[in-house]
């Protein structure tokens, strides 16, 4: 039997576009054990993927771990995040080893000199070059994202204006510089004529209620920080379209083919991470031809040239035209 360690430690988004590798190692070798070595805080995200065999979570334990995976003895690791510490683990383990290429210097070249020598190839066709070797092909059917019969939502349970269909709204971002303004944000919903679902984590709630405040609680329901990850991932499922930013919860509903209009700040889609095999009405909202984009690979947590234009130029009319409704 042949045995599988991949590595990838944060974040959500990115550890959701493994998932693809995920499954066709499990189904495309025969009697295979695909084992998966993420961060404690991440483990929701992979913990009911049913193509993992063993889960391996590291929570400053990992000298610990380290004896632990060297037990099992592993035939090759699959490093799908390439860093410092992947590096040093797959030195302590001594095994035969694929690693994607993150393109770091191609997006050095683009983010210093706007100079673009990026592939036009998603990060999840990268990845799947990492395992080319073992014969492992893409199948194509996209990304999986797996919940629990607990954290599934029934629409029954949301306040009644809500149960008949929504746009779930992803107004979260792990940087500033991938957030729309809440004024804008405001705007483009006080311009749907649909109710909204608001998602984001507890340090989105008063945002979000700023939101709900002004275009009113009838058609506006502030659940940021009120469900868990899952729960969330429920929501998205079970929404008509969703609006977000360059996030996790995009990639997330990308895995349920939903209709995605991303918005993109100072990050570019041409990283290689928009919505992979999303729903086909899905629309990338960006502006285009900024001398200052993209100003970061990640972002910050204010706009460098404190104009902020990637995102204040955007206009609220293209989103809303985009959802087709």
């Amino acid at each position: 039997m042949i045995k599988f360690l991949i590595l990838r430690f944060s974040s959500i988004g990115d550890i959701v576009l493994t998932s693809p590798v995920i499954r066709c190692l499990k189904q495309q070798i025969t009697g295979c054990e695909v084992h998966f070595f993420t961060k404690k805080n991440f483990e929701t995200v992979i913990q009911n993927n049913p193509y993992v065999d063993k889960l391996f979570l590291l929570e400053n334990n990992l000298p610990e771990l380290l004896k632990l995976l060297q037990k099992e003895n592993y035939d090759y690791l699959i490093d799908l995040h390439h860093n410092l510490r992947t590096w040093r683990i797959k030195k302590a383990l001594g095994k035969k080893s694929f690693s994607f290429n993150k393109l770091n210097f191609e997006k050095w070249l683009i983010v210093n000199f706007k100079i673009n020598k990026l592939p036009t190839i998603h990060i999840v066709d990268r990845y799947f070059e990492s395992v080319k070797q073992l014969g492992v092909k893409n199948d194509y059917k996209g990304l999986d994202f797996f919940i629990d019969l607990k954290n599934d939502v029934a629409t029954t349970n949301l306040p009644e204006n809500f149960q008949n269909g929504y746009i779930a709204y992803a107004i979260g971002g792990q940087h500033y510089t991938k957030r729309m303004p809440e004024n804008k944000i405001i705007s483009i919903c006080r311009k749907i004529e649909f109710p909204i679902i608001l998602l984001g984590g507890k340090e989105d709630y008063t945002i979000a209620e700023k939101i709900s405040s002004y275009c009113g609680r009838d058609k506006i329901y502030n659940a940021c920080g009120k469900f868990n990850l899952q729960q969330s991932a429920s929501i998205v499922k079970q929404a008509k379209k969703v609006i977000t930013h360059d996030t996790g919860l995009m990639h997330i509903a990308a895995s349920f083919k939903k209709d995605i209009i991303s918005i993109w700040g100072n990050t570019i889609p041409e990283f290689g991470m928009y919505p992979y095999m999303a729903g086909e009405n899905s629309k990338i909202i960006e502006v285009k031809n900024l001398s200052c984009r993209p100003c970061s690979k990640i972002g910050f947590n204010k706009c460098p040239k404190k104009h902020f234009y990637c995102m204040n130029l955007i206009d609220e009319n293209d989103i809303v035209e985009a959802l087709d409704l």
